[in-house]
């Protein structure tokens, strides 16, 4: 049996004698810091929780190294701009969206909450990663949905050849994020038709991803997807969170990119306040620092 950690985390496993390949996310934790470092509105936090998970699974599939990093971008026309997150296959994710606090009403039809609406359909998914010769690219679709989920499978399929199937979705409740996760499901040479059919089958029956997490967390995902499978799960789960890459460092060097003028008048102002758009951190710095850029600058010029 697989153990769970506390938190968000990551499991793995295979079906179908290896011909299935599955990659699960409980993503509860990290959506909800990411909320609350963005202040996000109810629609966006949903829209950026799909987002985030789905980086963290793309990662996986599409990585060649244990900090292999993917960084997908949705813009669709919509409220909420763009959406851009970014996930390593060590469980690292980071993400923001244009406008935080867009927002929609649910949908008339269901209830449910307007990702489509908020995210707009006339657009694209983009996805960039490393490839084994070290260098970037990036491959796009256009926007099927806008619902994310069918979108990130239609680009796997259409840019990766890569058959698969993608469940990704966020509850909110109460103000907060309840629950939230992802799964994707790769087709592994040698599958079988009779396998497929009864992984359609297995999807179709299960319903919406957040009922199933409401349920039984992310095994009860993993167990109906798989059922009659017979999934072979790995031993250990690993451990997910919302980590950027920013620092204090990192924000004082960005201050390189301004003029010595401009520099001089944050000093005059008393430091300069540098925000990351990846995680809504915020960086004071100070006018000493940025007195010795541009003593630093001088040096460099000397």
């Amino acid at each position: 049996m697989t153990a769970s950690p506390s938190g968000s985390y990551l499991l793995r496993g295979t079906a179908a004698g290896g011909t299935l390949r599955f990659v699960g996310i409980e993503a509860t934790d990290l959506v909800e810091e990411a909320r609350l470092r963005h202040h996000l509105s109810k629609t966006a936090t949903a829209a950026l929780g799909r987002t985030l998970a789905a980086s963290a699974l793309l990662a996986v599939v599409l990585g060649k190294k244990s900090d292999s990093r993917v960084a997908v971008r949705v813009e669709g026309g919509g409220p909420v701009g763009w959406v851009v997150a970014e996930g390593s296959a060590d469980g690292q994710v980071r993400g923001y969206v244009r406008a935080p606090g867009a927002d929609l009403p649910p949908r008339d039809s269901d209830g449910k909450l307007d990702v489509s609406g908020i995210v707009g359909t006339d657009g694209e998914l983009a996805v960039t990663r490393l490839l084994d010769n070290g260098e970037p690219y990036t491959g796009s679709v256009r926007l099927q949905s806008g619902e994310i989920a069918e979108d990130v499978s239609y680009y796997l399929g259409a840019s990766e050849q890569i058959p698969n199937a993608v469940l990704l979705g966020v509850y909110e409740e109460k103000g907060r994020v309840a629950h939230a996760g992802g799964l994707l499901v790769q087709a592994m040479p040698g599958v079988s038709d009779e396998t497929l059919g009864r992984l359609e089958a297995n999807i179709k029956a299960m319903g919406q991803i957040t009922d199933n997490l409401r349920r039984g967390g992310l095994l009860e995902v993993l167990n109906r997807a798989a059922d009659g499978l017979d999934l072979n799960l790995a031993p250990e789960a690993q451990a997910a969170r919302f980590q950027c890459r920013c620092s204090r460092e990192k924000a004082s060097d960005s201050l390189k990119f301004f003029t010595g003028s401009e520099r001089q008048e944050m000093i005059d102002d008393g430091g300069q306040e540098v925000v990351c758009h990846w995680c809504g951190e915020h960086y004071q710095i100070t006018p000493g620092e940025i007195a010795a850029l541009d003593a630093e600058e001088t040096r460099a010029q000397a």
